[in-house]
């Protein structure tokens, strides 16, 4: 996992750089977008790993069925990827170039898992205070896991906080068996 995320760091900034020094974030978030669609269908993952297909006919291939959903600088970006045996990564590009712009527009991504369904006004408190805590906007995205048979756990960015039922009780075996 750190090794795709190694290999797609130098093409996120880039393209970040690049998309930022144009003043086209949303632009080039939406082409981003599409792109890793486009590389997700089955057909083209095939097509990507068959070594009878050249990297050069597949970046046409790629661009012709994205049409004029890719402005020419994805495009060009996308071959570029194609033909460095490097579409697999582009997930990873595309979460990290959206990391780096929520850190540029002072929003954090916080990923909140929670052992029950939270409602609209539990997720907007807890917002709030996680805006207080880190003074900076919070964008959180809320998951469902029973396996923590209450509370919730909190991650922003490398930050994580612990709040729920499972992990007080692995605390607790832990320091029972030390």
């Amino acid at each position: 996992m750190a090794e795709i995320a190694t290999i797609a760091r130098p093409y996120a900034e880039a393209v970040f750089r690049l998309a930022k020094e144009s003043n086209a974030l949303g632009s080039w978030s939406e082409q981003l977008a599409f792109a890793q669609l486009v590389a997700a269908d089955s057909d083209m993952q095939r097509l990507a790993a068959d070594p009878k297909v050249d990297g050069s006919q597949l970046g046409e291939l790629f661009l012709s069925v994205s049409g004029s959903n890719l402005g020419a600088e994805a495009g060009s970006f996308v071959k570029l990827l194609i033909e460095n045996g490097r579409i697999s990564v582009l997930p990873e590009i595309v979460t990290q170039f959206e990391t780096l712009k929520a850190n540029e527009g002072g929003v954090l991504e916080a990923d909140v898992t929670s052992a029950f369904a939270m409602s609209t006004e539990q997720i907007a408190e807890l917002s709030a205070r996680l805006e207080k805590k880190f003074n900076r906007k919070i964008n959180a995205t809320v998951t469902v896991d029973t396996t923590l048979i209450g509370g919730i756990i909190v991650a922003v960015g490398d930050e994580v906080y612990d709040a729920s039922v499972r992990g007080k009780l692995q605390g607790m075996a832990y320091a029972l068996k030390r």
